[in-house]
């Protein structure tokens, strides 16, 4: 079969490529701003990516045409497609119907924590010889895939609740129908598509509801919103974990110590840091259990776990700067990080270069909240860009510790020169930042 995927370079849609040309099909895509690392993984593939959405692809003939959701009403491809009408699909859609229905789907959401829960779980069942397929939004160090297909029986997903396609509306998790299902958390965010925190919670439950009975929910303790989403049924075995009668760890200098049901399990020598991280573990030791594997041996594996790029991934330590590349964009997850971060140094500064870029920080739903997360930071450098909805410079006025730059070469001069030894430099984005931790090393190393 032929697939031609519209919206191709985003991490959900390229792992669906990758999988889909792994089972043996032909795939094409197409995007705005086809650039690495995405491009390259996916032409690696021998996927050809073409640049826009000119309606002449249609002339390639595919089979079917999957549909990511950045693509919406007035989309060249997509009107003619619509005219002639040609046979299309969401992405969740096509990968239930010809990769998920047939496995055990081990699904993990939340609003943080999502990508490295499920690569920390897909290593897992990887150490333990499970041999999973695994869909991540981000890129393990443990694989350097963001996505595989297996002949195993078990697959891991990252479960996202952000809409299917422009003509489905519904979270992409609600395609997936897990039998293991972690909750990691739940906070307002994608205001660009839910209104209120109720509306997300909506989701959520719709997700419990397609967890069969035989199957097991794995739920954050801490979160009150997911215990808004549970009280309103559950049908399926569940557990909890951050609960001193559930899965709970309980900290060393180096190391966690792992409990279920006030049982020792074993102590987790860790690479990571934090409680939000801590959390991440639990659940994914908790997961990897309702498959059959010991809490000892996913402990193991846990402890030659190597991270995910671009999750307080370590780039490089420069003149005694230690510079990292992080995800956090949200003010939960940016305050959790720098605080994680306080607690492990006995020494130096943490410096925070900040893009607010995802669609949420764009529109200001919580611009007023960002200057209490970063409150334990030592200096923020926040780059605002023209597409910002509101005013930094206002939003941060009385915030001293952070300076507010218009235009990235001007705030990387001035970073580059409040740097020193010791110091611990965070850049916090969704995105590319525009190269900015590239153009920083450079200078830094000439």
């Amino acid at each position: 079969m032929h697939i031609h995927i519209l919206g191709i370079c985003g991490t959900f849609m390229g792992g669906i490529a990758a999988i889909a040309k792994s089972n043996g099909h032909r795939v094409t895509g197409c995007d705005h701003n086809v650039y690495p690392p995405m491009s390259t993984q996916l032409e690696n593939q021998g996927i050809e990516i073409i640049e826009g959405f000119d309606p002449d692809q249609i002339n390639l003939n595919p089979d079917i045409f999957i549909i990511g959701n950045v693509v919406s009403r007035g989309n060249p491809l997509m009107e003619l497609i619509l005219d002639k009408n040609l046979p299309y699909q969401s992405g969740p859609q096509w990968l239930y119907e010809n990769i998920l229905k047939d496995k055990w789907v081990l699904a993990i959401a939340g609003t943080h924590g999502k990508t490295t829960t499920t690569s920390m779980l897909s290593w897992i069942l990887d150490y333990c010889n499970y041999d999973p397929g695994f869909l991540i939004g981000g890129v393990a160090n443990n694989f350097n895939l963001s996505a595989r297909s297996s002949t195993s029986d078990f697959f891991v997903i990252e479960a996202d609740e952000y809409d299917t396609a422009f003509f489905d509306k519904r979270s992409k998790f609600i395609h997936y129908h897990p039998r293991t299902l972690i909750l990691n958390n739940l906070e307002f965010d994608h205001a660009d598509i839910f209104p209120s925190i109720q509306e997300i919670e909506n989701q959520f439950h719709h997700l419990v509801r397609t967890v069969p009975s035989m199957g097991k929910i794995l739920i954050n303790k801490e979160s009150n919103h997911l215990s808004n989403v549970i009280s309103r049924g559950i049908w399926s075995e569940q557990e909890f974990f951050g609960d001193q009668d559930g899965w709970f760890y309980e900290k060393k200098i180096n190391e966690i110590s792992v409990f279920k049901n006030k049982k020792f399990l074993g102590n987790l020598k860790v690479e990571f840091f934090g409680h939000h991280n801590f959390m991440n573990a639990l659940a994914a030791i908790a997961a990897a259990e309702h498959v059959g594997i010991k809490p000892k041996d996913a402990i193991e594996a846990l402890s030659r776990f190597k991270g995910v790029k671009k999750r307080m991934e370590k780039l490089i330590e420069i003149n005694g700067v230690k510079i990292f590349d992080d995800f956090a964009h949200h003010p939960t997850a940016i305050e959790a990080t720098i605080n994680a971060v306080k607690d492990t140094i006995s020494k130096g500064r943490v410096i925070i270069a900040f893009e607010p870029r995802s669609n949420t920080m764009k529109l200001g739903s919580m611009k007023d909240q960002l200057s209490n997360s970063f409150k334990n930071a030592d200096h923020i450098f926040c780059y605002a860009s023209r597409e910002l909805n509101w005013d930094a410079k206002k939003v941060f006025k009385h915030n001293p510790t952070t300076s507010v730059y218009n235009d990235i070469d001007t705030m990387l001069i001035e970073l580059k020169k409040a740097l020193r030894k010791d110091d611990y430099l965070i850049f916090m984005s969704n995105g590319g930042f525009l190269g900015a931790q590239k153009k920083l090393i450079d200078s830094l190393q000439s």
